[in-house]
């Protein structure tokens, strides 16, 4: 039952030391471990967290990795994995947690538990909640170009008629069931994943990695299921700088759009891709006219439009 949880830190070691705070009266019941990967931050946050370990006497079960280049979400838990898996380390879970979460008491016992007692799972993943304990939407379907359209347009009756396309699932469950993928956030691996499917593509700079990987390991027959009895506290947009969707958000990172589009470019080919950009386009244009026309408040990011159709296939065409 050895864990390793990996916690990827670029300029947020408060939050990691936070996190790790959260931890340290549950490590034992997990036989866990901490790997903390550091991608080049170059802010002092490797002396701050080193210093924060030794002044709680936790250097036996928290090892850093610091980086000499910033290698994204995927590459820095790769790196990881590799220390694992090269040193043959005996882990039987490895539980990826972002830098800006609080674990709740249970929560690494209720994900084990929980692949104990279901050997043909691969990957499970938390509630993801604000503090206050407002659930988070945490688990999700695949992007498809429906989903897409219905992204770009949203109507409230489209939305309502075909609400098993949209991505995202309400929060609103609380017994465990399957999902196409689950937030990265707070998500376990068992190690036979890793050594059947690989690690995560990282090619992925940001977002889009984990359900690619979700969807790798549900193609090799591993589902992934969402177990809400596992409740972790996410401070949405902390680590990543890309801002709580009920803000109005900065402008969306060039690499978003290019995760976006390797996602479907790798998983369902160049046509998929033309079509779910043609549709995204297409609703979102639909929806910034009709968002005029009421006077509703503009929340979506700057230039949107513009970035979506200067990273889509129709400027960047169809490869990787």
């Amino acid at each position: 039952m050895n864990t390793a949880i990996i916690i990827v830190n670029y300029r947020t070691p408060e939050l990691v030391c936070d996190c790790l705070l959260s931890l340290q009266e549950k490590i034992n019941a997990i036989q866990g471990s901490v790997i903390i990967v550091d991608n080049n931050s170059a802010d002092g946050s490797i002396e701050y967290i080193h210093n924060f370990i030794e002044k709680h006497a936790w250097q036996n079960w928290i090892t850093i990795l610091p980086q000499q280049k910033n290698l994204g979400f995927a590459g820095a838990n790769n790196l990881a994995l590799h220390h694992v898996f090269a040193q043959n380390l005996s882990v039987d879970y490895f539980w990826l947690l972002n830098p800006d979460t609080i674990i709740r008491e249970g929560a690494g016992e209720h994900l084990i538990q929980f692949l104990l007692d279901n050997p043909q799972v691969g990957i499970v993943g938390s509630r993801l909640e604000d503090p206050d304990g407002t659930p988070q939407i945490s688990a999700f379907r695949h992007h498809s170009i429906v989903s897409e359209f219905l992204s770009g347009m949203r109507l409230g009756f489209l939305d309502k008629l075909l609400s098993q396309r949209i991505v995202a699932q309400p929060p609103a469950a609380e017994v465990p069931h399957p999902t196409d993928w689950i937030a990265g956030a707070s998500m376990m691996v068992r190690r036979e994943v890793f050594a059947e499917i690989g690690y995560l593509d990282d090619s992925y700079f940001l977002y889009f990695e984990e359900e690619d990987f979700c969807k790798k390991a549900e193609d090799a027959g591993w589902p992934c299921w969402y177990v809400p009895e596992s409740r972790v506290v996410h401070l949405v947009g902390m680590a990543s700088g890309f801002s709580d969707h009920r803000r109005k958000p900065p402008r969306r990172p060039g690499y978003w759009f290019e995760s976006r589009r390797r996602f479907f470019l790798k998983n369902y080919g160049k046509y998929t891709l033309a079509l779910a950009d043609l549709a995204w386009m297409i609703g979102y244009s639909v929806w910034r006219i009709r968002r005029f026309l009421q006077g509703k408040p503009d929340t979506d990011p700057p230039f949107f439009l513009r970035d979506f159709f200067s990273h889509s296939v129709f400027c960047k065409g169809f490869h990787l």
